[in-house]
Protein backbone atom coordinates (compact mmCIF):
# COMPACT_ATOMS: atom_id res chain seq x y z
CA UNK A 1 0.00 0.00 0.00
CA UNK A 2 2.97 2.43 0.70
CA UNK A 3 4.56 1.84 -2.79
CA UNK A 4 1.17 2.80 -4.02
CA UNK A 5 1.25 5.71 -2.39
CA UNK A 6 4.81 6.39 -3.23
CA UNK A 7 3.82 5.74 -7.16
CA UNK A 8 0.62 8.35 -6.90
CA UNK A 9 3.08 10.64 -5.58
CA UNK A 10 5.77 10.24 -8.14
CA UNK A 11 2.69 10.35 -10.76
CA UNK A 12 1.40 13.65 -9.61
CA UNK A 13 4.84 15.25 -9.20
CA UNK A 14 6.59 14.03 -12.59
CA UNK A 15 3.97 11.52 -14.45
CA UNK A 16 6.74 10.72 -17.34
CA UNK A 17 9.03 8.92 -14.61
CA UNK A 18 6.02 7.15 -12.99
CA UNK A 19 5.07 5.83 -16.14
CA UNK A 20 8.33 4.42 -17.19
CA UNK A 21 8.94 3.41 -13.21
CA UNK A 22 5.09 1.21 -14.44
CA UNK A 23 6.36 -0.15 -17.10
CA UNK A 24 9.93 -0.85 -16.57
CA UNK A 25 9.07 -2.86 -13.02
CA UNK A 26 8.27 -6.10 -14.62
CA UNK A 27 11.79 -6.21 -16.23
CA UNK A 28 13.26 -5.36 -13.06
CA UNK A 29 11.26 -8.48 -11.32
CA UNK A 30 12.69 -10.62 -13.68
CA UNK A 31 15.87 -9.56 -13.66
CA UNK A 32 16.23 -9.89 -10.01
CA UNK A 33 14.52 -12.85 -9.80
CA UNK A 34 17.57 -15.58 -9.95
CA UNK A 35 19.26 -13.53 -7.65
CA UNK A 36 16.12 -13.82 -5.00
CA UNK A 37 16.70 -17.53 -6.16
CA UNK A 38 20.19 -17.53 -5.08
CA UNK A 39 19.45 -16.10 -2.09
CA UNK A 40 16.93 -18.84 -0.90
CA UNK A 41 19.40 -21.43 -2.05
CA UNK A 42 22.07 -19.84 0.73
CA UNK A 43 20.07 -19.46 3.24
CA UNK A 44 19.23 -23.06 2.92
CA UNK A 45 22.43 -24.04 3.02
CA UNK A 46 23.56 -22.20 6.05
CA UNK A 47 20.42 -23.90 7.95
CA UNK A 48 21.36 -27.29 6.83
CA UNK A 49 24.92 -26.29 8.15
CA UNK A 50 24.04 -24.74 11.01
CA UNK A 51 22.06 -27.83 11.98
CA UNK A 52 24.86 -30.29 11.39
CA UNK A 53 26.90 -28.63 13.89
CA UNK A 54 24.55 -28.15 16.26
CA UNK A 55 23.61 -31.84 16.06
CA UNK A 56 26.17 -33.11 18.89
CA UNK A 57 24.46 -30.32 21.42
CA UNK A 58 21.25 -31.22 20.90
CA UNK A 59 21.93 -35.21 20.84
CA UNK A 60 23.70 -34.67 24.29
CA UNK A 61 20.32 -32.39 25.56
CA UNK A 62 21.51 -29.06 25.35
CA UNK A 63 19.00 -26.94 24.18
Amino acid sequence: MFSFLLWCLLFVICWPLALLALLLWPLVWLITLPFRLLGIAVEGVFGLLRALVMLPARVLGGR
